[in-house]
């Protein structure tokens, strides 16, 4: 049985949105985690929820295992996702997540949800054996349909194994 490539899903900037105009947000509500009020887009779930046919989902943030305290259920997901842990990263010019997502994907394919990519982030997903997407996001939009439909294609585009 063929398996799902992974998606790597960052909250802060693409499903927690921030720096917008006050006057005029995008869809979405304020919700409050740990006490800190977040801006939670309205669309996001339904695009998680439609991009789950072809990817296995995992938090890739800061919040860590507190994304399952409030994103599933503020998102319409029907159970909790798996996420990575974070630990300083072992080049010190690497983005702070890489380890954590080179050894969480192992050789799968995998596309990355995020909106603060840097230079090492574009030479990894360059240098990486599998397949392989960057997604780059604007905080004050965050996932939309187009990232959504563009990660579809992607997934379909990948060769078929097993």
């Amino acid at each position: 049985m063929q398996r799902k490539p992974i998606l790597f899903v960052d909250v802060d900037g693409v499903i927690s949105l921030w720096g917008f105009v006050q006057d005029d947000p995008p869809p979405g509500a304020y919700a409050s985690v740990d006490g800190i009020l977040h801006f939670l887009s309205a669309t996001a779930g339904e695009h998680l929820l439609a991009l789950r046919e072809h990817f296995d989902l995992v938090w890739c943030t800061g919040w860590k295992d507190r994304a399952n305290d409030y994103l599933p259920h503020a998102l319409g997901l029907p159970e909790p996702l798996p996420w990575l842990e974070f630990g300083a990263p072992a080049e010190r010019t690497a983005h702070w997540k890489l380890d954590a997502v080179t050894t969480y994907a192992q050789d799968r394919p995998a596309a990355w949800i995020d909106d603060a990519f840097d230079e090492s982030c574009h030479a990894w997903a360059a240098e990486r054996g599998a397949p392989t997407l960057l997604v780059a996001t604007e905080p004050p939009t965050g996932l939309q349909a187009a990232h959504a439909d563009a990660l579809r294609a992607w997934a379909a585009a990948l060769p078929r194994t097993g």
